[in-house]
């Protein structure tokens, strides 16, 4: 289902769009969803409503199949990319797990704001974003997930998200949609 309306009080979230992440081969050139992420971020700053970036600096400690990431950490690995133009304003969340929310501060930051809504946007559409999507779903925030604003580095599990996953967890939008839906919103 399209996005039907933004609440009085939104909150952008960003999730992992940070310097490790992007350079890593993704279904959707990297570029782009920066920039939609960068684009919904000054709209949101610009209607003075609350912009998360999200990154992450370790992992959860439990065994998997798959292992721990088989790939070398670049010593920026963790930093925002600057197209991103990390404002004072904004608030940084910085996680140990898939989500935004687990052993964070997210939660309480949003309510002290008044936040009934996030809309979300980010890498990996299947990890990070999907995660983040799951617990705001279970806390009773309204998800908005901008599926062009966000990537995955396999197509099927990217696909899988946007197709059956986020219609449960809330509405999907396009960045377009969501910055003509911010004008509607009164500045705070």
């Amino acid at each position: 289902m399209p996005l039907t309306k933004l609440d009085t009080v939104p909150a952008l979230v960003v999730i992992d769009l940070r310097k490790g992440i992007v350079g890593l081969p993704t279904l959707h050139p990297a570029g782009e969803i920066v920039g939609r992420a960068a684009q919904l971020a000054r709209a949101f700053r610009e209607r003075k409503l609350p912009v998360v970036l999200v990154n992450v600096t370790g992992g959860a400690p439990g065994r998997t199949d798959a292992g721990p990431p088989r790939f070398a950490r670049p010593a920026d690995w963790a930093e925002l990319v600057p197209e991103l133009e990390q404002q004072p304003s904004d608030h940084m969340v910085t996680k140990q797990r898939w989500g935004a929310f687990l052993g964070t501060d997210l939660d309480n930051y949003l309510r002290q704001r008044g936040v009934t809504q996030i809309a979300l946007a980010g890498i990996a559409t299947s990890i990070g974003v999907e995660s983040t999507a799951r617990t705001a779903y279970d806390l009773g925030y309204n998800v908005a997930l901008v599926v062009d604003a966000m990537t995955d580095r396999d197509p099927q599990t990217h696909r899988n998200s946007v197709e059956r996953i986020f219609p449960r967890l809330g509405e999907t939008a396009r960045t377009d949609d969501v910055v003509k839906l911010l004008k509607q919103v009164r500045a705070h």
